[in-house]
């Protein structure tokens, strides 16, 4: 398998869920507690309202509303944060995550999480695992009011950070995503195949990929 060549990178732009940490508490929280609670306010079986809400979802994915709880909590009349809350013990940071952001600290990288998460959901997830600790600096893309699907919000990032795209490695499990990055001019790209510690490896092509970030050690 073609390696990183690490002393070509010192920035490391990181996605959060399924590349940090581990995509089951929000395919859970998405795919089974929202369709429940949807079941039991509208008195409809969990089918039909799995059927309704994935509807919705299509209906934006991609676009900064697909991660905006502030949107899903109007569109649906749930409280999300409390429902996330009541199942903050399944958010869990991947096993091979501490070793590997250790050795690139180590190795004086710069690392920075990059993520279209909901920046109630990243202090969430934050507050229940500490993988901060590891960071520069966390960026949520709402804060640039797109996500990282579109190339609005790479310009504006990298206008911000001036991180040379050459010299950067960006890290995602989400295929559109990286193109994105790799559409933006991100030199240095690697997928997570498998995001989700409860689904099969997802066959991935086109990209480097991985399943355990500690085969890529040592970092130099």
């Amino acid at each position: 398998m073609p390696m990183l060549n690490w002393s070509k990178i010192d920035t490391v732009l990181l996605d959060m869920d399924g590349t940090l940490l581990d995509l089951h508490f929000d395919n859970h929280f998405w795919l089974n507690v929202i369709p429940e609670q949807l079941a039991k306010k509208h008195n409809i079986s969990v089918a039909k309202a799995f059927a309704d809400i994935e509807k919705r979802y299509q209906a934006v994915e991609g676009k900064i509303q697909w991660y905006c709880l502030d949107y899903w909590q109007k569109e649906l009349d749930l409280p999300i944060m409390e429902l996330k809350r009541e199942i903050q013990h399944l958010i869990t940071v991947r096993d091979d995550v501490p070793e590997f952001l250790k050795a690139l600290k180590a190795a004086g990288k710069e690392l920075i999480l990059l993520t279209n998460a909901h920046p109630d959901s990243l202090s969430l997830k934050v507050e229940r695992t500490q993988f901060d600790q590891y960071l520069d600096k966390l960026i949520s893309t709402h804060e640039y009011g797109v996500s990282k699907e579109c190339q609005s919000l790479w310009q504006q990032v990298q206008a911000d950070l001036g991180f040379d795209k050459s010299k950067t490695l960006f890290v995602d499990d989400s295929l559109s995503v990286l193109a994105s990055a790799k559409q933006f001019g991100i030199e240095h790209l690697l997928a997570v195949a498998n995001p989700d510690s409860k689904q099969p490896v997802k066959d991935i092509t086109g990209y480097l990929s991985i399943t355990d970030y500690r085969t890529l050690l040592p970092i130099a």
